[in-house]
């Protein structure tokens, strides 16, 4: 009998040692490829190292970073579609599926091998010297793989292969294997959208499904799409370093601005990514903190549903000229509680600022005296009144040294 996890192969003694992920690429960039090498938590490294705790050893079968080449790479594709791998494994498409299974002997849009790379033990798909359409892998490998994962937009949900006018007929994994797939493990296809995906995402998420297959971690959270709930629960302006803006209503005029970017094209509200919180590499970057504004590359709907790029939704209409009314007086009650805390204890009491960078070195204005009556009033009430306290604290008499020294200058007599 086979053993292992979910009886896919392994060890009978304990937990999987090995696992192996396939990485298939249908109609790509290879943009996902290159997102996931910058990863750095957990990185591709570790996972192929084996170096996390409580994770089995990773071995990778990708087309462009695997050694081998030719016959000797595509045979251990050729042994998980018969069954003869001996180890779990993991599917992982990248770019979406194109319809050429449609086809008979006309032509193909994606393959990897051909005819006499399939099993020997199972009629080939296609003739010996025929390339084997990705979409035969997929459609062999899926059901018997502990997981399938979708990596980027054209994977999960299309992209721009199956944008408008493209006439490969491209769809997602989940268009291609129907919404009644389960891998062998019972999961459905899990999907980490991006062009390109931020590449911890997926890293992350890989850790995650194989430490829940391992036992060694729990069953991670997805939503009502197979996306991972805790990367893309929230919207991107909701983490946005410019949201602030928003709320006050600034918005940019044009690129390069630092304010709010609703008003060039940006989709943030809402589009469900953690760019803005995450980075894009090593936690730094991403569009907004970049100055590009959200085309919604994550969303189902791009990219048709988000064009033309760089034109302000129709939404912001109602949502930026609410924000320009209420913000405005938000912004300036902020700027005279902003000055009123710029100012320092002993300042307020000597109305003087000791700084030569200084462009208030007066007593405190009026509407500053106003606001700090009334914003300390509500500030403090049922507790200490630290403000009164503060009024009625001494001043140092060691203040303005040199001027009391009578030397202005700073120099000694």
């Amino acid at each position: 009998m086979p053993h292992g996890i979910g009886g896919l192969g392994g060890d009978t003694k304990g937990p999987i040692e090995a696992i192996h992920v396939f990485w298939l690429a249908g109609m790509s960039c290879d943009g996902c490829s290159v997102a996931v090498t910058g990863a750095t938590s957990p990185s591709v490294e570790d996972l192929l190292a084996g170096s996390i705790p409580g994770m089995p050893k990773v071995y990778l079968h990708h087309p462009v970073l695997s050694v081998d080449a030719g016959a000797s790479f595509v045979e251990p594709f050729a042994q998980a579609v018969a069954g003869e791998l001996g180890a779990p494994y993991v599917v992982v498409l990248e770019g979406s599926i194109p319809d050429d299974q449609s086809f008979e002997d006309v032509g193909y849009f994606s393959g990897l091998g051909v005819g006499s790379d399939w099993p020997d033990s199972m009629d080939s798909p296609r003739a010996d010297d025929q390339p084997l359409r990705v979409t035969d892998w997929i459609r062999w490998m899926a059901p018997g793989a502990a997981a399938s994962v979708a990596i980027g937009t054209c994977a999960t949900w299309g992209g721009i292969p199956a944008a408008a006018g493209n006439i490969t007929g491209s769809m997602s994994l989940m268009d291609f294997l129907g919404k009644d797939y389960r891998s062998a493990l019972g999961v459905p296809v899990v999907n980490v959208p991006g062009c390109s995906p931020v590449g911890d995402n997926f890293t992350e998420v890989v850790a995650a499904v194989l430490m829940f297959l391992q036992g060694t971690g729990p069953l991670p959270e997805f939503d009502e799409l197979g996306r991972p709930a805790w990367q893309f629960g929230e919207t991107v302006h909701r983490h946005c370093v410019r949201a602030g803006y928003y709320e006050e209503g600034t918005f940019a005029k044009q690129e390069g601005d630092q304010e709010c970017l609703v008003d060039l094209g940006c989709w943030g509200p809402v589009v469900q990514c953690n760019i803005t919180e995450r980075g894009a590499i090593n936690h730094m970057g991403g569009c907004m903190v970049a100055g590009g504004a959200c085309i919604g590359c994550t969303m189902p709907g791009f990219p048709d549903k988000f064009s033309p790029f760089y034109k302000a939704p129709p939404g912001s209409l109602m949502s930026g000229g609410t924000s320009r009314v209420y913000g405005s007086a938000i912004r300036r009650m902020r700027r005279v509680t902003m000055r009123n805390r710029n100012r320092g204890a002993i300042w307020d009491r000597t109305g003087e600022v000791p700084s030569a960078f200084s462009s208030e070195a007066s007593k405190p204005s009026l509407s500053s005296k106003l606001e700090g009556f009334f914003y300390t009033k509500l500030q403090f009430r049922g507790s200490v009144d630290q403000a009164a306290r503060s009024r009625k604290q001494p001043n140092p008499s060691t203040t303005d040294i040199y001027r009391k020294d009578g030397d202005a200058k700073g120099e000694g007599d």
